[in-house]
């Protein structure tokens, strides 16, 4: 348990990886958010639309991962399973409304909508690999654990 503990909150790496989790980690906050704010357009009606099983559910599910995730990427919190929470939140967008497209509109349109999914799925994955930098709770945590 320590171990995954301290591979979650990794603060190594350069302060510069705080830029990396403050974009990522307001895109999804504020997506999160807009989940409950505009519920018609932006969470239950649109998983409704696009036929994510139990769109009351799933929703707000997503909604609170991606609000919460967010903020513990923006802190730099538990960087690496807030990361992975979000990793497979945007893997499941990408093959449930930007694959999709890519079969009925083809290349071009798919890459235009789908820009900042693949910006974010790129982001998550460096995070991923890199942890939270030197600019974050986690460099704390983890230093005070030294």
């Amino acid at each position: 348990m320590v171990g995954l503990v301290r591979i979650a909150c990794d603060g190594r790496g350069p302060a510069a990886n705080a830029l990396v989790r403050l974009l990522v980690g307001a895109v999804f906050l504020s997506e999160g958010v807009q989940k409950f704010l505009f519920p018609d357009e932006l969470g239950v009606g649109r998983f409704a639309k696009i036929g994510i099983p139990a769109p009351h559910v799933s929703a707000p599910f997503v909604g609170g991962v991606e609000t919460i995730a967010g903020a513990l990427l923006v802190v730099g919190l538990f960087t690496r399973l807030a990361a992975l929470a979000l990793f497979i939140d945007i893997a499941v967008a990408i093959a449930t409304t930007k694959l999709p497209m890519l079969a009925t509109k083809g290349f071009w349109a798919m890459a235009h909508e789908a820009r900042t999914d693949w910006s974010m799925f790129v982001g998550l994955l460096f995070l991923l690999g890199a942890g939270a930098g030197a600019a974050s709770v986690d460099a704390r945590v983890e230093g005070r654990a030294r």
